[in-house]
This record gives structure tokens, sequence and C-alpha cells, in this order.
């Protein structure tokens, strides 16, 4: 009777730890210390300057890296720390990193505030081994300094370093990128399904949105990101795209768009399944994300050997229209690409670049 006993009690509390579980959820947010707002100790300083390998907190320095904080500097500079009060700054061959526990073969991706402080060929190169990318800081999205990046990559064991490095040699030594946050996001798989051949088709999976920032996350292009923050979707261009959200911009559908910010030379592709010589409808939402971008729009689709150009002229009011496109598959893999026709800057602000929105992209087999 006892024996029976326990193995009762052994099922009911199998059945119970089962049914009450936790569901495993992906982490999402700053990393330890990652707007650098726990400061280093008063010995650990010189001035600005951090002094020796752990001077700051949860983070490994290496070479000349200086704990700023933000508005204006001694000498006459002006630093804009967007997303808080601190920030660290790269100067010659700096650099600054951090340990991290990871799931193996999961995709994740970084954001951080990135923006340079003296010359105009600043490089940002972000690591995690054995991926690498070199971010150019030359061209500022937004006039205000509150640029903020993506940058993706494939877990390859528990633990992954996470690295951000000046490689460049300016005449000041100090000179270098600025770094103010910096967080992370596990990344869902996305696939196709029954009625939509592309995949992440609508923008909702992406990397995380700094709660503090109201400017987007720019997506770099696949040379200096080969594992995209936009899970599914490929930036063929040499600028980056825009992942914007409906809390801060005009969304045509669901919580996420896509802002093509820098004409031409910011492309969003993505491959799908065809069947040679079948017939398929693309269809994209394209308008203005509501934030002072006026003027007249086009944004470019392709598909196999097919074209289309979507005008929308934008009053700057959130409006948006369908674009439509019937292409014929030529081969079992068939590329669409998106880009904008010319190039935009606000109304308001000449300095920071804005364009047409692409949201709720679809592909369905023609019956």
């Amino acid at each position: 009777m006892a024996t029976l006993y326990s193995a009762l009690l052994a099922f009911s509390l199998l059945f119970a730890s089962s049914a009450f579980a936790a569901k495993y959820v992906p982490f999402e947010g700053l990393l330890a210390n990652g707007n650098f707002e726990e400061e280093p100790k008063p010995k650990d300083l010189s001035k600005t300057v951090l002094k020796g390998k752990y001077s700051l907190p949860k983070w490994e320095i290496q070479g000349f890296v200086e704990y700023i904080s933000g508005g204006p500097q001694p000498g006459g500079m002006y630093f804009p720390v967007a997303h808080g009060v601190h920030a660290v700054r790269l100067g010659n061959e700096a650099s600054v990193s951090q340990t991290i526990k990871v799931k193996p073969g999961a995709l994740y991706a970084l954001t951080f505030g990135a923006s340079r402080t003296c010359a105009q060929d600043e490089v940002l190169r972000v690591s995690v081994p054995p991926l690498t990318g070199d971010l150019p800081l030359q061209t500022l999205y937004d006039s205000f300094g509150g640029d903020v990046y993506g940058w993706g990559f494939r877990a390859t064991a528990n633990t992954v370093t996470v690295t951000f490095h000046n490689p460049g040699v300016q005449e000041d030594p100090a000179c270098g990128p600025l770094l103010d946050a910096v967080a992370i996001k596990e990344l869902s798989p996305v696939y196709p399904t029954r009625d939509n051949l592309a995949r992440n088709a609508d923008f909702e999976e992406g990397p995380h949105r700094l709660f503090n920032s109201s400017n987007g996350v720019l997506i770099p292009p696949k040379q200096e990101d080969a594992t995209s923050p936009l899970p599914g979707w490929i930036i063929e261009s040499l600028k980056a795209v825009k992942f914007i959200d409906s809390k801060h911009f005009n969304v045509p559908s669901g919580n996420y768009a896509v802002e093509l910010v820098a004409g031409r030379e910011s492309a969003i592709a993505q491959v799908i399944r065809t069947v040679p010589n079948k017939f398929y409808t693309l269809t994209f939402l394209v308008g203005d994300a509501k934030n002072g971008c006026h003027g007249a729009m086009m944004v470019e689709a392709f598909a196999a050997k097919n074209t289309v150009k979507v005008t929308h002229e934008s009053q700057g009011k959130g409006a948006f229209k369908t674009g439509i496109l019937k292409f014929k598959a030529i081969d079992a893999r068939t590329r669409i690409t998106f880009f904008s026709s010319y190039y935009h800057t606000k109304k308001d602000d000449f300095g920071s670049l804005c364009g047409p929105v692409l949201d709720k992209v679809q592909v369905v087999p023609i019956a």
C-alpha cells in the first residue's frame, strides 16, 4: 500500500510540475550595465579616462576609453548621450567587451546607440566571434546624434563575448565612436505560412527597441552584418534601413514596419520558395511614417523579371496605399526586392534622413 501511495504521489508531483512549468521566454533587455549608468569608482578614473581592465563595472576595457557625461565638454565639444546620462568613448584602437550567456544555435540581435565624435571616417567594429562587422559612422541618419543600430549573430556556444572596438587611428588619440546603450534580444524563428510565402512579412520580429529612444533601429547592410537582426530579410544596399515601431511612428499594419531612409542606397530583399513557371501575386503597403517626411515618394518592387513602381505623395499625415505586382517564377527560388527611388529629409530638419514606409508584404500563388 505504501508503495502504491508513493507511486501516486510521484505521479501527482510530476503532473503538477509539468502543468505549472514556466514557459520559456527569450531574453530581451539591456546587458549588465548596458547603459553605463553604474559609475566607475573614483580611483578607477583620471578625469574622464578609465584606468584598468576592469574599471568599467560589468565590462572589460582595452586601450584609451573615456567615461563620458552627455552635454558640453572641455574644449568646446558637445557629446549627445541620447539614451541616458553616461556613455563610453573609444579612442584609437580601444575596445569594451562583455561575456554573456546565450543559447547555442539561437539567433540574437544587439541594439546599441552609437555616433561619431571627431572625424567623419570613424568606424565602430562589432564582433561576436566568429562574426565581425564594421559600421561606418560617417552618415548621420539623425541630426541630433541619436542613431541606434541593430546587429545580428547566431550563438555558437553557451557563452559569447560581445566586443565594440575602434579600429581607427586618428591624430587625436581620444577621438572615436561614442557608445551609449547596449541591449540584446533573442529572436524567434520565422517561417512562411499557408497564406504567405514571405517570412516575417509584417516585420513583427526584429531587434530590441531602447525604451527611451524614439528614432527607430538602423539595420545595417549585409556586408556590415552577415546575420540580419531582421529575420528573413537581407539589407542589399550601401546604407541602412530603419526598423520602426507604432509607438513613435505611423505603422500601416501591426506594431512594426521598415522605413527606407536612404533612397536607392537603402534596399531590402528576401528569397522565397517558388515553383518555376507558376504565377504569383506580391502585395505590400507603402506610406509615410507621420514623422515630417513630405513630398513625392516612390517604392520600386522587383520579383523575377517583373517590376512595379508605387508612388505616394506624402503630406506627412501617415497615409498609405497598396502596391501589387504579378510575376512568373523562373526558378525554385525567387528574390523579392524593395527600394526607395528618391532621397528624403524631414521638412523641419534637413539633417535627418527619412523615406517611405514598407509593411505587410504578402506573396501568394495565383490559382
